[in-house]
């Protein structure tokens, strides 16, 4: 694929300095770009790859002040980031758009729908009475139990599986080994000290725009439904538990573990390695540092915790600057002992 840097400026709204007729290949970090590539710069501690990139053109800022002459066209936004991050986004829905078809062998169920436009790759099986929409690419190896619904634009990478009963919405994109609808951890400790699985009966729903990460695994409710509300993206390697609900726009990072029944609000940002107990809840606007462990419930939105057990994120730092001073202390204690 080939665009000018016209038509990417006209693409993202942005104001052109220099050859608004230079051809577009690729898209590339600005310390790595050559000829035909196009970068971006939003971190100021990176300019100085600006004055000998060797891009063709380069998303800036609107207010940033050149130091020297540079080489290569400006497209000049309000926000670079954003502004690359759409054309990854426009240039990706590209390569799916060229995803369209049956390869054989695999398997459609009975009774089940599939949209126009849609590609199924070798080797995906998908179960029955299952309705899935238009443009939805199911990658090799992806697996889809009876009664799933899917919805349109949404992407299903190699080695996915979507267990029975599961809804999944539109412009999702469930990424390779992610396992969506799975039995939750239920078991019912017994007189004789052995345990009986509860049936896990309910379902996951992913309401639009989500993102699921690799090796992610949601399980399905004991009844009802583990529900993921829109536009919430999961890491690689995080655990949802039975019956969680997880608000609209939140993010959690890779290898936390949300345990049965809590529900987190909208807007949260959960990062890497967080524990959060079963049946609580966690106030919109929450963060939660990582390798935090929480045990109670938030309930004041925009509230920022760390720790183990998790509080709030200020009075950690302090607690955390006692405690590197504790043999220091320690000593001064044993030495006033000593006067004694």
């Amino acid at each position: 694929m080939e665009f000018t840097v016209g038509q990417i400026a006209e693409l993202l709204g942005g104001q052109i300095e220099g050859n608004a007729a230079g051809k577009i290949r690729a898209l590339a970090k600005i310390e790595d770009a050559g000829a035909g590539s196009l970068a971006f710069l939003s971190n100021l501690k990176y300019e100085h790859f600006l004055y000998n990139t060797g891009a063709t053109a380069v998303i800036v800022a609107q207010d940033l002040v050149l130091k020297e002459p540079v080489t290569p066209a400006l497209i000049r936004v309000e926000d670079p980031y954003s502004s690359f991050t759409r054309l990854l986004e426009e240039y990706q829905k590209a390569l799916a758009a060229a995803k369209v078809g049956v390869e054989e062998p695999c398997f459609l169920g009975e009774h089940s729908t599939i949209g126009d436009q849609h590609y199924r790759g070798a080797f995906s099986y998908i179960g029955h009475n299952c309705k899935i929409g238009q443009n939805v690419k199911i990658y090799p190896q992806v697996y889809l139990g009876d009664n799933v619904q899917i919805g349109d634009n949404t992407t299903l990478y190699a080695g996915a599986r979507i267990y029975a009963q599961t809804i999944i919405g539109r412009n999702c994109t469930i990424h390779a080994g992610a396992v969506i609808g799975s039995p939750g951890f239920g078991f019912a400790p017994q007189k004789d000290g052995t345990y009986r699985d509860i049936p896990q009966t309910g379902n996951v729903i992913l309401e639009d725009d989500v993102n699921i990460g690799a090796n992610t695994t949601i399980d399905c409710a004991t009844l009802g439904s583990t529900i993921i509300k829109a536009g919430t993206k999961i890491d690689n390697l995080v655990q949802i538990a039975h019956n969680v609900e997880v608000g609209r726009h939140t993010v959690i990072a890779s290898q936390s573990g949300i345990s049965g029944s809590t529900k987190i609000g909208d807007h949260c940002v959960i990062a890497g390695q967080v524990g959060i107990v079963g049946h609580i809840s966690i106030a919109d606007k929450t963060t939660i540092g990582a390798q935090s462990g929480v045990s109670k419930t938030v309930t004041e939105s925009g509230t920022i915790i760390q720790g183990s057990p998790a509080f709030d994120y200020k009075q950690n730092l302090r607690s955390m600057a006692v405690f590197r001073k504790l043999p220091e202390l320690q000593k001064q204690v044993d030495e006033l002992k000593e006067k004694k």
